[in-house]
């Protein structure tokens, strides 16, 4: 079995053509909803921490 990049360049191609792409404002409503996403872990987290360390504070008694 060869390997053709010919032949390889066209079924990538031919691929391609089917995806589906997202419009402009697909993307943009989906980049905003990951910030969105990110900014609430990482509050989240943030308070989860500083639970955490309160907690450890009070039963080492540091």
């Amino acid at each position: 079995m060869a390997f053709s990049p010919f032949k390889f360049l066209q079924e990538v191609r031919s691929e391609t053509a089917k995806v589906t792409w997202p419009t402009r404002r697909e993307t943009s409503i989906t980049t905003i909803m990951v910030f969105v996403m990110v900014a609430l872990a990482s509050i989240f987290f943030f308070a989860a921490d500083q639970v955490i360390s309160v907690l450890i504070r009070l039963v080492l008694g540091v």
